[in-house]
């Protein structure tokens, strides 16, 4: 398919899916259907990898669409081939179930910068009907502004994974977290996760809460992801759990997570209240909350992402005697968030990816409550 007719000033789109009724249907959401009413222009479509890498070559499309589970070359290997011949962004769509999950998280480790999850097959087998595949729309759009918004100068891509890390059985045996660690995360953000989370410290009594937004199902598989990388133990949060220290919590897709204290100590608290800034989970409950609970015994983190999210929550950690940290603009894939969070007038100090995880031990050993 060519609609390269069309020369508006429009981004323009490759959509890339073995399925022919899923590339229709992207086409409409994006292109606006016949009319072309739609904010993009989708220049071509390919079936498979190799049709995908040609048509970048040939269309030089803004942004790429693609599907992981293709013919001849799939998802991911078309992803390094883009990547290294002529990067720019891209946002999988893929199965938000099984195995699909974990080739997302590893497609964004080697530089897809979005995901958006197709719904779940039809009990019979034969196929999403059109009218669920349109429901993506609302999704599929942002994920497409989002990564127009992207710097792919600024997407480092982890081309080989890391060899897995064995927790110490002591793990299981931590008593709760007396301090904290937030962390915010969008766009480019579980790239700067895998940066950031491995390298943070055990044995200062922290606990990390880790605010990605994601969709559903995707968050577990980030969890797991980086559990193997991190001496840290990595869970996808569960509501009422105990705060442990030397343990990070993924905050759950489509759920916004806060502390809460509790009799025995600080817990998890998860709901479903209205999106804030448009997503859910949002960074700002998590932040309010661990600046009441963990007061000056806290630090908050924004990394890279587009809008505003968690910059009030840095400010109320900033003002409860915390210490506010915030991704730099020339490490950032989008710079939006910690941009944001700088003019909240919450953070303390502006670093580059490399250096937040030695800072945040830095501070946490500042304040370490002693053991008795």
């Amino acid at each position: 398919m060519n609609l390269s007719s069309d020369r508006s000033a429009k981004p323009t789109v490759l959509v890339a899916d073995d399925s022919a009724l899923m590339r229709r249907v992207l086409v409409d959401v994006l292109g606006g259907g016949e009319a072309d009413a739609g904010e993009f222009r989708v220049v071509a479509t390919a079936r498979d990898g190799l049709d995908a890498i040609r048509k970048v070559h040939q269309y030089k499309p803004d942004v790429v669409t693609l599907d992981l589970e293709m013919p001849h070359l799939d998802g991911l290997g078309a992803i390094g081939y883009i990547m290294s011949e002529s990067p720019r962004p891209i946002v999988i769509v893929s199965a938000h179930a099984g195995p699909g999950t974990q080739a997302a998280i590893r497609a964004l480790e080697l530089g897809a910068v979005e995901i958006v999850a197709k719904p779940p097959p039809p009990p019979d087998g034969f196929g999403h009907p059109r009218a669920a595949l349109e429901a993506l729309a609302p999704q599929l759009i942002a994920a497409v502004r989002r990564a127009l918004a992207v710097d792919v100068s600024h997407v480092n891509v982890l081309a080989r994974p890391p060899a897995p890390v064995v927790h110490p059985p002591e793990l299981a045996r931590r008593g709760r977290a007396v301090l904290a660690v937030g962390v915010a995360a969008s766009t480019g953000g579980p790239r700067a996760l895998a940066d950031v989370v491995p390298r943070l410290p055990t044995g200062r009594g922290a606990a990390v809460l880790i605010v990605q937004h994601m969709p559903p199902k995707f968050t577990r598989s980030l969890a797991e992801r980086l559990d193997s990388m991190s001496p840290l133990r990595v869970v996808e949060a569960d509501d009422g759990a105990p705060i442990v220290a030397d343990t990070a919590y993924v905050a759950p897709g489509d759920y916004h997570m806060r502390v809460r204290t509790a009799p025995d100590g600080p817990v998890i608290a998860l709901d479903q209240s209205a999106p804030l800034w448009g997503v859910r989970p949002a960074a700002d409950p998590l932040f309010r909350s661990i600046a009441e609970v963990y007061g000056a015994r806290c630090v908050g983190v924004v990394l890279t992402g587009m809008g505003r999210d968690g910059a009030g929550g840095l400010r109320a950690i900033h003002d409860a005697g915390g210490t506010g940290l915030a991704q730099d603009r020339e490490t950032a894939v989008i710079p939006g968030m910690p941009v944001a969070a700088v003019q909240a007038g919450g953070v303390d100090a502006v670093l580059p990816l490399g250096q937040i995880a030695d800072r945040v031990a830095t501070e946490l050993a500042r304040r370490r409550v002693p053991e008795r």
